[in-house]
């Protein structure tokens, strides 16, 4: 089995990790909000998950369901295109994809909201098929 999510994606994201980007990939929205706002603890956080994204990865694989839309993509195509609703065209959300590429992820509100549920909602649109 595959998985929801993959290491090498969770590495790519720890680069920019003192933003809390992997720790938002792996569904730890608590932590991944301390981790933007005080630098990944000041680096220290940064640091050692380099050694918790495997556990990490295994508990994303558990929590999350697998189906039709990647959480890899899905995540890539919000992290840097999602200002532009690319992420939500993926998913087949049209018209929401439609109001953030017009507005800017909605005035940058709906950028943040979908950083801290799109495992969520694509957990939820995989069980849908």
């Amino acid at each position: 089995m595959a998985g929801t999510h993959r290491k090498t994606t969770g590495y790519l994201f720890w680069i920019f990790g003192f933003t809390g980007a992997h720790r938002f990939y792996y569904g730890k929205v608590i932590t991944g909000i301390i981790w933007f706002y005080t630098l990944g603890l000041l680096g220290i956080g940064w640091l050692i998950d380099f050694f918790l994204i495997p556990g990490m990865d295994r508990n994303a694989d558990r929590n999350y369901v697998e189906g039709r839309y990647s959480y890899d993509l899905a995540w890539i195509l919000l992290t840097f295109l999602g200002l532009f609703g690319i992420h939500r065209f993926y998913m087949g959300k049209i018209w929401t994809g439609l109001l953030w590429f017009f507005t800017g992820g909605l005035f940058t509100i709906g950028y943040v909201y979908d950083y801290c549920t799109l495992n969520g909602q694509l957990a939820e649109l995989n069980s849908r098929d």
